[in-house]
């Protein structure tokens, strides 16, 4: 067990290695979180952060195990990956006496994840809730993004169809699931949440691999644990306002089957259109990372050139500074060279307000 401190609200109780990574049970004022670190302390840090009843695993395991993506991403960067509170591999039932955070209080926890790495301006990657989480931080601490990649994002407030599906899932969790698990009712609408209609199959197509694979890992997760984080996030605020504020460049996937596909071109409108690129994913859900990642390497790929990074064969020696955005060219984030032509990739840039 180790002890430390990187501020008076931050603590770590816990070391554990796990899957090649280190995993640190980190206290900060609003309870403990679960921070998975991969790769190398000294490069830049890549914070990413799942969405509702995901972890780290569950949410990006196919998009680090695609090669390109590895190549890319840990080359360049350790990757502190924050779970929700109970979210993580094995969670224990959070008791009913803690308090439910609001999205504020998940913004601020990300903040102490920082403190306690002693990390200071950081690369985001979020999915849908969690690229809410991090988005609200960037507003409320913009001088420690240096850019933000969003899955399928969210920044309005709930829709009123959103708010009342999400409702009854909450409803279901309390009354049913508390007792007997993630099936039925909340785990085929968690899936519909996550996957395109296609890749979940029919009577005449079964379902795919990734989807059985998802199946099964929620009926490792808590029913109170998936309420509380839904809940903080059906309670969210409208962000809208305050992307202007943004001072960093954002990357946006979102598959033309998401739920989120509208609140995506929303928040991509609002945005700087000169720092801003969106990648609509064809024949895609909201969880891309997880049914198409190979579709968000070259989108990458050329977002993170205009910070100096490169794939390994292009670089002759592996960044050790803190990120510093450098000149890019327009054209890097051209539709053509964020892969428009190359299918199933769909790109839209400089996009009227």
């Amino acid at each position: 067990m180790a002890e430390s401190s990187g501020s008076g609200s931050v603590s770590v109780d816990v070391e554990r290695i796990s899957f090649g990574g280190k995993d640190h049970l980190v206290r900060t004022r609003c309870g403990s979180v679960t921070v998975a670190v991969y790769g190398d302390e000294d490069k830049p840090a890549l914070i990413t952060y799942p969405d509702v009843a995901l972890n780290y695993l569950s949410c990006f395991q196919a998009f680090f195990f695609c090669p390109e993506v590895a190549s890319l991403l840990l080359h360049n960067f350790c990757v502190y990956h924050i779970n929700p509170q109970g979210h993580e591999m094995g969670a224990a039932p959070m008791s009913s006496d803690v308090p439910v955070p609001s999205v504020d209080d998940l913004a601020d926890q990300v903040a102490d994840v920082l403190d306690f790495f002693s990390l200071g301006s950081v690369m985001c990657l979020g999915v849908t809730a969690g690229a809410y989480v991090l988005t609200l931080f960037a507003t409320k601490y913009r001088e420690r993004v240096i850019g933000l990649m969003l899955v399928s994002p969210l920044c309005k407030s709930p829709s009123w169809s959103e708010w009342l599906y999400n409702k009854i899932i909450q409803q279901v969790l309390l009354n049913l699931l508390y007792y007997y698990g993630n099936q039925g009712l909340v785990k085929e609408c968690l899936l519909q949440r996550y996957f395109s209609k296609k890749l979940r199959g029919d009577a005449q197509c079964p379902e795919s691999d990734i989807v059985r694979a998802s199946r099964s890992l929620l009926d490792d997760k808590q029913g109170e644990n998936i309420w509380r984080f839904l809940h903080s996030i059906n309670e969210r605020h409208d962000l809208t306002d305050s992307l202007k504020k943004l001072q960093c460049r954002t990357l946006i996937f979102v598959g033309e089957s998401s739920q989120f596909h509208e609140d995506a071109i929303h928040m991509a409108t609002k945005l700087d259109r000169r720092y801003c690129a969106l990648v609509e994913v064809q024949d895609c859900g909201s969880l891309v990372t997880e049914e198409q990642p190979h579709a968000m390497v070259m989108p990458m790929e050329y977002f993170l050139m205009g910070y100096g990074l490169y794939r390994p064969y292009q670089l002759s020696s592996s960044p050790r500074s803190p990120l510093s955005p450098c000149c890019i060219s327009p054209e890097l984030l051209s539709p053509e060279s964020m892969g428009v032509k190359l299918k199933p990739i769909k790109t839209r840039v400089g996009i009227s307000l």
